[in-house]
């Protein structure tokens, strides 16, 4: 079964007055590269997270934000700066006295000011911790449950692919039987009118149709692509991280398809050869999205 590196996971946990929030994002990369945001008070888990992260994921460019509150506040914990409430309370005081205001001091007033608080990044418990690692977990499974279902629609269209490709060295096979007598027989023909039906030396004919038709055997070629494609199938059922394999088995695909289109005598031959080319340049595209 393959996995799309493409894919998106958000999960949740809570307790008591803690809550945390995990988002990750997946897209495509020829490297494995993760990019965590943290709030500060996390920062100490930094390499713990990313390893757990890549005990799950093996491939793609992860964009991963983590967001944690204690008690409705965001990032931590916040306490009052006593020294800093007291001189917004004077400072209320005297613009009040100088403008003579009357009004009382409202809470209003001093909540509107955020100097007089302070962040407090203590580090977070280990109970804490789990709530964030629950969270992360939450996120992954989701990931990795539209990665799945990315990669099961990513299977289908290549093995339709190898199919078509499959039918197609058929036919193949088929037509170079078939081309080389055609071959023969168009040769003949064309040595009686330049010879003006003069006698033909028949085993000297038959000698050169046997180099010819040696030149232009693709019958070992067919034998390895539909070997390529065999193995191309069952990487997608069976593979671990089938991706690197199956671009290998793409070049080697290519490489087979290259050698029948040059020894071929068959306009037909060349252009099924270009037909399959077509084919394992779109299973190329697609199968660099796999993880």
């Amino acid at each position: 079964m393959i996995f799309s590196m493409t894919g998106y996971g958000k999960g949740s946990g809570s307790k008591n007055t803690t809550f945390a929030e995990a988002e990750i994002k997946s897209v495509n990369s020829r490297f494995f590269e993760i990019s965590l945001k943290l709030p500060s008070i996390l920062s100490s888990y930094d390499y713990e997270i990313r390893e757990f992260i890549k005990t799950k994921v093996m491939r793609g460019k992860l964009n991963v934000v983590i967001r944690f509150k204690k008690d409705g506040i965001e990032n931590g914990f916040l306490s009052v700066d006593v020294t800093k409430l007291s001189n917004e309370i004077l400072l209320i005081k005297k613009v009040r006295k100088i403008a003579g205001i009357k009004e009382d001091i409202k809470l209003d007033h001093l909540l509107n000011n955020k100097e007089i608080f302070t962040s407090q990044e203590n580090e977070i418990s280990k109970s804490e911790f789990e709530i964030v690692r629950s969270a992360l977990s939450k996120a992954i499974e989701k990931l990795i449950l539209m990665k799945k279902k990315e990669g099961a629609e990513l299977s289908k269209d290549l093995s339709s692919r190898i199919e078509m490709i499959s039918k197609k060295v058929s036919e193949i096979e088929k037509e170079f039987k078939k081309s080389v007598d055609d071959y023969y027989d168009k040769l003949k023909q064309r040595i009686v009118e330049l010879t003006n039906n003069a006698e033909i030396n028949e085993d000297r004919l038959n000698l050169e149709m046997a180099l010819i038709a040696d030149k232009a055997d693709i019958t070992e070629e067919c034998v390895r692509l539909k070997s390529h494609l065999k193995f191309f199938k069952d990487s997608l059922k069976n593979e671990n991280e089938p991706g690197k394999k199956l671009n290998f088995l793409c070049q080697e695909m290519n490489r087979e398809t290259n050698t029948i289109s040059s020894k071929s005598i068959s306009t037909s031959i060349i252009h099924s050869s270009v037909f399959i080319k077509e084919q394992i340049e779109k299973i190329r595209e697609q199968i660099q999205n796999i993880e």
